[in-house]
């Protein structure tokens, strides 16, 4: 029993991490599409359920710690988005799109060697420039509600530099504290489990504007990325059946709400890591563990949104951003890495944080297109190489 301690409770704390420190970026996701509070909260639901199952499933078949989380840059995308041409109905159509795209990718490897096609300051440049808006959230909180977004922020930059893991979980604690000090409480608001249909329509414009760049986000930046965390530990599961469990599940989600499910990559440390146990044989027990409790934090996704629709939308807001704030650095850092892909990738940034709408059709796709055209007009063109500075002569020691 006291062997199954460990990765038992890393799988928990995993879960807890996993879900503290991003569900608001996924309210905040699915309210911006269009999503009432009833299917918000099953999407929060069934994203959950999703992962938790797909995750155990993964665990038990492969014996590897396979960590599964919903798409927190998708969240975000949807975030930078904004309201879609025939409402939710239609962005849960864009989700069941991406789903199948997802189980395409698994199908069909030409696909997924499509995907990594795209350049990688690219695709690295066009999560930036979604991730940035929310990425701003908590210094307008700062300048709207400063007695309420203060304490939060200082949590998490305090924590931040003694205890990374828990700094943004820490700063949502603060944020509930301040919420419940100055609201009216939760005795009015229905805070039960809810599980919302919603019949999926199809746009051309939710096609191009959700679909397509979350199924990019999704992989560029989950799938891809959760791989090189599960390599860098030494396992190495087929990508396939992990994009067709993961792309079914998503699939079947939608209809309620969820966007979309896949590699976790920022948590999947937590639980293939040596601090899970020592035995890396052993390690699976944790992300089973992490998908059980998942499941068991589903249950409060009742409670989660109602705190979210208490509180001053900025205050989410700034907690969702901190959250992204390492990924914000890691998408800048890959973006402007190569110095031959520079120029195309800061136009793919530049556009995709513009918020732009052409055609009914959202700025990440057209951050892509320009960057696109850039790589283009200057393919094969090397950055200009600043010429050397002579050395200057060391002084002398005395």
């Amino acid at each position: 029993m006291s062997r199954l301690l460990q990765p038992a409770l890393a799988g928990i704390v995993t879960a807890l991490v996993g879900f503290a420190s991003s569900f608001a970026v996924v309210l905040a996701g699915l309210r911006a599409v269009g999503a009432d509070q009833d299917q918000a909260a099953s999407g929060l639901l069934a994203l959950c359920l999703a992962n938790g199952v797909v995750a155990i499933c993964l665990g038990l078949w492969r014996r590897m710690p396979i960590t599964i989380a919903w798409s927190t840059p998708g969240a975000a995308l949807l975030v930078a988005t904004g309201a879609v041409e025939g409402g939710f109905p239609a962005a849960v159509g864009a989700f069941v799109v991406c789903g199948l795209l997802i189980v395409a990718a698994g199908l069909f490897p030409a696909l997924g060697r499509l995907v990594a096609a795209i350049p990688a300051p690219m695709a690295s440049a066009m999560l930036a420039g979604v991730l940035l808006d929310l990425c701003v959230a908590p210094v307008r909180a700062l300048g709207e509600v400063p007695l309420m977004a203060a304490p939060v922020v200082l949590t998490w930059a305090l924590l931040s530099r003694f205890a990374a893991r828990w700094a943004v979980p820490c700063a949502l604690l603060v944020a509930v504290v301040a919420i419940a000090l100055t609201s009216s409480g939760l005795g009015a608001v229905d805070i039960r489990p809810v599980v919302e249909l919603t019949v999926p329509t199809w746009s051309p414009q939710a096609m191009i504007s959700v679909a397509l760049p979350l199924f990019l986000v999704t992989m560029a930046s989950q799938n891809v990325p959760g791989m090189a965390v599960l390599a860098q530990y030494g396992y190495r599961p087929p990508l396939r059946g992990i994009l067709l469990g993961t792309g079914l599940a998503s699939t079947v989600g939608a209809p309620l709400g969820g966007h979309a499910v896949n590699l976790a990559a920022i948590t999947a440390a937590l639980a293939a890591s040596p601090d899970a146990d020592p035995d890396p044989g052993r390690r699976w027990i944790a992300s089973v563990t992490a998908g059980v409790s998942m499941i068991v934090l589903g249950v409060g996704s009742g409670l989660a949104t109602a705190l979210v629709l208490l509180s001053p939308p900025v205050l989410i807001e700034a907690v969702a951003g901190l959250a992204l704030v390492g990924a914000l650095v890691s998408a800048l850092a890959a973006a402007l890495a190569d110095p031959d892909g520079r120029q195309a990738a800061v136009i793919t940034f530049v556009v995709t944080a513009s918020g732009m709408t052409l055609f009914g059709i959202g700025a990440a796709f057209w951050g892509l297109v320009a960057g696109g055209l850039m790589t283009l007009l200057h393919g094969g063109r090397k950055a200009p190489v600043a010429p050397a500075e002579p050395e200057k002569a060391e002084p002398a020691l005395r």
